[in-house]
């Protein structure tokens, strides 16, 4: 899928090298800026394969590219490849942490969604009408809660983030953003995970995080942040709430789209 001599071309500069990677993914705007404009002062670099699968279906690939900087101190960008795009082209993704990436690896398909079917109490299989309860039924099973461990990593430009890309209008307002601010650590949990149907006979994907942010006052503050595609044209949605039950209330919401 990468031909090797993308990532490691040895007559490559530093400052080209940064650009073509600035360049090509496809989320670079999402990068904190202080992260961009410490790069500008890159004397270095080298790049590592980090994790690869391959399948008849996926190819995924993850590097982590570290910098030397003019200050003596060193930067980290981790890149995923893969071709999971509608037309299986190649798309490249930058991420300022490693967990970041591993959960944009795990968000992509591996191949064609599963058909299943769920009943009615008394049998009867469910009929387009009720594409809610089928969607309720799901969310009785979630994914079992993960052990909290809190990571002191750039959690007030990962929450600032994580509120920028909120396509929804009911996110979390300024209040929110401002408490944010002071956090100084943070844990991704992924709570849901499921393929189900939606009106109009086609399948939908949703998936639910909790973003835990550490507070320095010491108070905790989790943002819900959920991802699905149940959009008219298919595409990927991010929308940010600040409750469990307001986030599960809008993948009920969502499964009615036409």
């Amino acid at each position: 899928m990468n031909d090797p001599r993308d990532h490691l071309d040895p007559y490559e500069t530093t400052e080209t090298h940064v650009e073509r990677l600035l360049g090509r993914a496809l989320n670079s705007f999402d990068l904190p800026d202080a992260m961009v404009e410490r790069l500008e002062s890159a004397l270095a670099h080298s790049t590592a394969l980090h994790s690869s699968h391959h399948s008849s279906t996926l190819n995924r690939t993850t590097y982590r590219h570290t910098y030397l900087l003019s200050d003596g101190s060193a930067l980290v960008l981790w890149e995923l490849a893969h071709n999971a795009g509608r037309d299986g082209a190649e798309q490249h993704e930058l991420y300022a942490e490693e967990a970041e990436a591993r959960l944009a690896a795990s968000r992509l398909p591996a191949g064609p969604l599963p058909e299943w079917t769920v009943e009615r109490a008394d049998g009867r299989p469910l009929d387009e009408d009720d594409d809610l309860a089928a969607l309720g039924a799901l969310l009785a099973h979630p994914i079992p809660a993960q052990p909290r461990m809190y990571v002191p990593d750039n959690s007030a430009d990962h929450a600032r983030r994580v509120l920028r890309r909120a396509e929804n209008g009911d996110r979390p307002g300024e209040r929110t953003a401002r408490r944010l601010r002071i956090a100084f650590a943070h844990h991704i949990t992924q709570v849901f995970g499921r393929n189900c149907p939606v009106e109009g006979g086609r399948d939908a994907g949703f998936t639910l995080y909790e973003h835990q942010f550490l507070l320095l006052d010491g108070t905790e503050l989790s943002l819900w942040e959920v991802e699905h595609t149940a959009t008219p044209d298919g595409r990927h949605m991010c929308e940010v709430y600040a409750s469990e039950a307001a986030a599960r209330g809008a993948m009920e919401a969502r499964s009615r789209v036409r």
